[in-house]
């Protein structure tokens, strides 16, 4: 059965139990008990916001299509905290014709211009099926990049890492839908790039699994200093579909040549 509008009270009442923690920001504990109007007023702002992110109607109302992209399977890196838009773009024109639409991490943290080889390594518990995808992944990069990615043994020290992990964990990042968090990574230079272990994978696209490939592009790329982008044919889009595969868009290259000066 379809959403409806919903009368104010429950409006109200769905507003604080959606958006209490969204954009991944911090979940509220029971001890959290000095809210004032203003944290309202916030939550409708993030909320209108989340909205003009995903260019749906800014209407703070929790509508089909809001509640549709808030339980969509995604990436794990916030997109708002705190009242900060981090999806917000922060490049330049590209041309007189054509915006970019991608962004980075607050401050802009990239890997210095003298590291442009990277080396990684997969923790024990990533599958071996797993392994070939994500390799493909960083040699995608290296062909659209200035990086050289290498890769080392579990036990040798490394720039990034690659790992599956159960339930919350890593870098503090939680999900108002923990299990429609697929996969995270740390900005430059944290080198962690988690996959959600409770999730299906597949080599191949299949309807009922999450591409191994694509999710990797996508975690590299915050790995290498982006956020997200406005627009769902990039790589760097913040959500993702069973069987769906992607590869680098114009708007990534475009990204990572800004944000390296290249």
């Amino acid at each position: 059965m379809a959403f409806k509008i919903f009368n104010p009270i429950s409006f109200i009442f769905l507003i604080f139990i959606l958006l209490a923690p969204i954009g991944h920001a911090k979940r509220s504990t029971p001890s959290d008990k000095n809210s004032s109007p203003f944290d309202f007023i916030k939550k409708l702002k993030a909320l209108k916001t989340y909205q003009e992110n995903y260019h749906m109607k800014p209407s703070c109302v929790v509508d089909d299509a809001t509640i549709s992209k808030l339980i969509t399977p995604r990436c794990g890196v916030p997109d708002i905290v705190n009242g900060i838009n981090y999806m917000q773009p922060r490049g330049k024109k590209h041309n007189i014709h054509t915006v970019s639409h991608y962004s980075f991490f607050k401050g802009n943290p990239k890997w210095p211009s003298t590291k442009t080889h990277l080396t990684y390594r997969f923790l024990s518990n990533v599958p071996t099926y797993a392994i070939a995808p994500v390799a493909g992944a960083f040699q995608k990069w290296e062909s659209s990049t200035h990086f050289t990615f290498a890769r080392v043994q579990t036990n040798q020290n490394s720039d990034l890492e690659i790992g599956f992990f159960r339930g919350d964990h890593g870098d503090g990042i939680q999900n108002a839908f923990d299990e429609k968090s697929i996969a995270h990574a740390s900005a430059p230079p944290g080198g962690r790039f988690h996959y959600d272990a409770d999730d299906k994978w597949s080599v191949e696209p299949a309807a009922d699994a999450f591409h191994l490939e694509t999710v990797a592009l996508h975690e590299i790329g915050h790995l290498l200093g982006f956020g997200h982008s406005l627009i769902n044919a990039a790589i760097m889009y913040s959500t993702f579909s069973h069987g769906e595969v992607k590869i680098l868009n114009a708007d990534d290259i475009a990204g990572i040549r800004a944000l390296y000066n290249r």
